[in-house]
């Protein structure tokens, strides 16, 4: 931020682990850093009694451009993007951390009308999604011909709807999903996000070629693991370009998001305030 330019006003929707990650860093650092937390909300609001000061707490989330923000940031459930986004986009950026929401096609589609109507930007946090810009690079320039994202932990890391939440994880490893991320996202929407942004990282597959693999591995209590397999069209020779990451990463045992991604969603927080409002989704 230029010395004298106004703070830029920042509002969060979600108080969980990431929420309150987030929130700290706003009250101690946001200030030299040109950032001002203007509100929080969240579903139940009894849950930012004595952590929240009473000014910053939003109860009402139609009220939310009273407090005039200029970046709204989601980190509370798909469900929150996909009903309230587009009217978010009316009055402030909106900082997406629950990318899964944008598997709904609906959805994509109203967010973008939003963004061209306002002029203001749909921004998704990569999370901990490991080599987004090579990826998309990669694909813009037509190599990429798969993309395939692993996910795998201890059972109780999952938060599981529909028919994968009945699944049995009494074996060592199950794998309880490999298809298109279009239709994990809904079953899974709090564990896909990583295979949400790759999606949109690669907008020549979608999420109806970007392949998600989701995995219950009883030996994993206190990590998530994060496997990322690419591939390009065959050369002149016959061999293709291939590469495959691993991400492991810390975790609390039952913990939905890892620590190396909370300090990867506040960098994606600092780095979407640096860009300029514009129509469209973009990765940060």
């Amino acid at each position: 931020m230029a010395p004298n330019s106004s703070p830029r006003r920042v509002g969060v929707l979600g108080f969980g682990r990431l929420g309150q990650s987030l929130v700290s860093h706003l009250l101690s650092q946001g200030p030299d850093l040109g950032l001002e937390l203007v509100f929080v909300w969240n579903r139940n609001p009894d849950r930012m009694a004595g952590l929240v000061p009473p000014s910053l707490q939003l109860q009402n989330l139609a009220e939310l451009g009273e407090r005039h923000p200029d970046l709204v940031v989601e980190v509370a459930h798909p469900k929150i993007t996909q009903e309230f986004g587009g009217g978010i986009l009316q009055h402030a950026d909106l900082l997406v951390g629950s990318p899964s929401a944008l598997a709904d096609a609906s959805t994509e589609q109203q967010l973008l009308e939003a963004s061209g109507r306002w002029g203001h930007s749909v921004f998704v946090a990569r999370g901990a999604l490991w080599g987004t810009e090579d990826i998309a690079r990669l694909d813009a320039a037509g190599g990429l011909q798969s993309l395939r994202v692993t996910m795998s932990t201890h059972p109780a890391g999952f938060r599981l709807e529909g028919p994968l939440a009945q699944v049995s994880c009494s074996a060592p490893r199950t794998v309880l999903y490999e298809g298109p991320v279009r239709g994990l996202c809904p079953l899974a929407p709090r564990n896909s996000n990583t295979m949400a942004a790759a999606a949109l990282a690669a907008p020549s597959l979608g999420f109806d070629g970007v392949i998600g693999v989701l995995v219950a591995d009883l030996s994993l209590a206190d990590m998530h693991v994060v496997e990322v397999e690419l591939r390009g069209p065959p050369g002149p020779s016959g061999q293709s370009f291939a590469v495959r990451t691993r991400r492991e990463n810390p975790a609390q045992p039952g913990a939905v998001t890892g620590s190396a991604t909370v300090t990867a969603f506040w960098r994606s927080v600092l780095g979407c305030c640096q860009l300029p409002s514009r129509p469209g989704i973009q990765l940060c």
